[in-house]
């Protein structure tokens, strides 16, 4: 497959006036169909001065790689956002097919996948058409589906990563999402590839790698720090992509995490199925990626990712958010701010038990801090990796301006203090003044959505227990230990959750104040004064504290009640309810000598007990020691 590209030279910022015309055609290969000939490609760069909506242009994608003769497909459009009124008609012999139905992406990248019948054998054109204009098209051959073998290298690289390329993988994590709230969550990477309504690379290879049924299956079970590279990977496999990853050590409160050696889609593989190469491959990433990875110095070059600005048109799908601790989160939405509701900001991370699920940007998720930490945090983005003569390297800081269609490479988070990203957050999430009422029940949701996912991991350790009663979970010896840790301690202990979870009641409890001291960041209506609102805002907090409520099974198999007041008034008991050898009563704070406690049957045991004393300094002060 030959591929025809008009390069983008600018970022598409929703902030600007500015953009480049972007298109690749992609058109049919003669001879071997499992391959792209990569000195195909022509750049054609063509500037518009005024940004004009109704002259935006696209790339087109046909979904599968290789469309089966009378089976479905798809073509996939980013662009602009005239491109969610376009239309897709699709030419050949017999004349104009329209689609049956679409589906469109309304954030940056702007996207939308138009799904057609099965067609005869033959070559068509497709046409992305805008308000009676022919903004792009595409030729595309429908024929008997080859079987496609890869022997050498785990996949072969076609292309290079460019701007274009950068917005389909946007697209790609927005509509793999799309719609999720947060409480949507799987047991597994690979149970959210596997919908094919969700994602559009569903069997792109036509291998039947997605089918949960089929011969050869993908299977991926990333924890936090190889879930970005997870889906990296799989979307550069996909489309003949490179990919690579450092080899990178931990680095120390002296200086940040180092890379070492490079390992790349390249590497010589002894499978020849394509399907197998990539699981023994995948393997090798979760061996090779770790918390450090994600927190290497901002300017460090060798880095597989580069720091971000913080702007709407840089924090977009794919983004990644590296906490001071180890723990990463990929941006998969935005939520507008509206009249009623504040932004949302959607992320999705995963779980050392391989469970992925979505998260919305606040202090209880993403934790900020770049005093006293290893390494440096922040938003980062993938670092797009070149293709030329047949070598793959990946782009230098200098490379990546927005000039070049890319996210700009920039220093604005090194040593920012923790109040300010805050600040500048909420300013991008919600650009207008938040209605202080709205915000606050908003903040009382997120915090309500935080207490039902912790229901499931405290749950898990209680089906731990049942399973092999009267067994003890070795805790670790040092404080650092207790919050990184492998298998069961990691599995089944909720340090690091637990944390997250306190500075979240921290920032519910303190909403009132802050209101207070910072009256200018909201929308007040009438006279009243910030002492007046302050006390409207803890009534409401009282109030909505009693209706929230989450449920879990005591140890005798009743089911407890407890409202978000009541846990408010249990934080400090949550400095010590993490160690799954308690009993899951202890584990909600019940109080001793209460009725609520009586049913509790297990402790951890008096030497675990004097360990947790020892760290509870971390979570009173709402650190995390460095790690």
């Amino acid at each position: 497959m030959s591929i025809i590209k008009n390069r983008a030279g600018s970022i598409h910022s929703l902030m600007t006036g500015f953009i480049i015309a972007l298109m690749f055609n992609c058109l049919d290969c003669q001879g071997d169909r499992s391959s792209m000939d990569s000195t195909a490609i022509q750049d054609k760069t063509k500037e518009i001065g005024n940004y004009d909506e109704s002259q935006s242009v696209a790339t087109l994608l046909v979904l599968p790689k290789n469309p089966s003769t009378g089976k479905p497909f798809r073509i996939l459009a980013t662009g602009e956002k005239m491109i969610l009124k376009s239309k897709i008609n699709i030419t050949g012999a017999s004349g104009t097919t329209e689609s049956v139905k679409s589906k469109t992406g309304e954030e940056f990248p702007f996207w939308r996948i138009d799904d057609f019948n099965g067609l005869a054998a033959g070559k068509y054109k497709v046409t992305l058409i805008e308000d009676k204009k022919e903004i792009s098209n595409l030729e595309i051959t429908i024929s008997t589906t080859e079987e496609i073998n890869q022997p050498g290298v785990v996949w072969k690289t076609f292309r290079g990563w460019d701007s274009s390329m950068e917005d389909v993988y946007s697209a790609w994590i927005n509509a793999l999402f799309s719609g999720c709230s947060e409480q949507a969550s799987w047991p597994a990477l690979h149970e959210v590839t596997r919908n094919k309504d969700q994602n559009f690379l569903f069997n792109y290879l036509s291998l039947g790698e997605d089918d949960a049924n089929g011969k050869n299956v993908l299977i991926m079970q990333p924890d936090c720090a190889d879930n970005p590279f997870y889906l990296r990977a799989y979307f550069a496999w996909k489309l003949g992509l490179p990919f690579g990853y450092h080899v990178c050590d931990r680095g120390t409160l002296e200086r940040s995490p180092r890379t070492g050696q490079w390992i790349t889609n390249e590497i010589t593989s002894s499978k020849t199925n394509p399907v197998l190469a990539f699981n023994s491959f995948l393997r090798m990433v979760m061996n090779g990626v770790q918390s450090g990875t994600a927190r290497t110095a901002l300017e460090d070059e060798n880095s597989d990712y580069y720091p971000v600005p913080l702007k709407p048109g840089s924090l977009r799908p794919g983004i990644v958010f590296a906490d001071p601790y180890g723990h990463t989160l990929i941006l998969v939405g935005h939520m507008a701010q509206t009249n009623n509701n504040p932004g949302l900001l959607l992320a999705v991370d995963a779980q050392p038990d391989g469970t992925v699920g979505i998260k919305r940007f606040w202090k209880g998720n993403f934790l900020f801090n770049t005093s006293g930490v290893i390494g440096e945090p922040g938003f980062k983005a993938f670092r797009p990796i070149s293709f030329k003569k047949g070598v793959i390297s990946a782009l230098k800081n200098k490379d990546l301006t927005e000039a070049a269609g890319f996210v700009p490479f920039s220093i604005q988070q090194k040593k920012m203090g923790t109040d300010v990203f805050y600040h500048t957050m909420e300013r991008i999430i919600n650009p207008k003044p938040l209605d202080p009422e709205a915000a606050l029940l908003d903040l009382m949701q997120a915090l309500h959505e935080q207490l039902l996912v912790r229901i499931t991991s405290v749950a898990n350790g209680e089906a731990y227990f049942k399973l092999h009663p009267g067994s003890v979970i070795p805790m670790p010896s040092s404080a650092a230990g207790i919050f990184l840790a492998g298998g069961q301690w990691e599995d089944f202990s909720t340090p690091n959750r637990d944390l997250r979870l306190l500075i979240a009641m921290d920032a519910v409890l303190d909403f009132p104040d802050l209101v207070a001291r910072s009256p200018e960041d909201f929308s007040i209506s009438g006279p009243a004064s910030p002492d007046q609102v302050k006390k409207k805002l803890h009534a409401i907090l009282d109030q909505k504290g009693s209706e929230l409520s989450v449920n879990y099974t005591r140890t005798d198999g009743s089911l407890q009640k407890l409202t978000v007041n009541e846990i408010l008034k249990r934080r400090d008991a949550f400095e010590m309810a993490y160690n799954p050898n308690d009993g899951i009563e202890i584990r909600w704070g019940a109080p001793e000598n209460s009725n609520e406690r009586a049913s509790c049957r297990r402790h951890a045991p008096s030497s675990q007990l004097e360990k947790m004393r020892s760290v509870r300094n971390w979570f009173n002060k709402r650190l995390h020691p460095p790690t």
